[in-house]
């Protein structure tokens, strides 16, 4: 995997393991029409693809990623019949999953009601 890649999925990851309660299978993957592209899969063989949206680098790539991983990881937990809400919001529990976003040059995972930024990607569940 491009160091570029990794270093933009690697918080993710981070948060995945934190925080949720599925672990992916992690496989870096090609594909003649994508290019270059990173699976999650779950224990049964299912998973999807985080794909890089063309051009976006940094703390963009890094939300980009945080954003298709939290789909992942609720169809995931919907599939073994756990809360489908990931990363669940501190201020709602039960109610919505945090937003991944890019708020002044960082990726952070914020409340979509308050717009209130929770933690940086890469941060979740990290004793404050």
């Amino acid at each position: 995997m491009n160091t570029d890649l990794a270093a933009a999925l690697a918080p993710v990851l981070r948060d995945l393991s934190a925080t949720c309660a599925v672990r992916p299978v992690v496989r870096e993957e090609h594909d003649a029409q994508i290019g270059e592209l990173v699976m999650l899969y779950e224990a049964d063989g299912s998973g999807a693809g985080l794909v890089a949206r063309y051009g976006a680098e940094g703390a963009e790539l890094t939300a980009d990623f945080a954003d298709q991983a939290q789909d992942w990881a609720v169809e995931a937990l919907c599939a073994q019949e756990r809360p489908a809400v990931w990363p669940e919001c501190p201020t709602h529990p039960d109610a919505h999953p945090l937003e991944a976003g890019v708020v002044r040059g960082a990726a952070v995972w914020s409340c979509p009601r308050t717009r209130r930024v929770v933690a940086p990607v890469g941060e979740l569940g990290a004793v404050r």
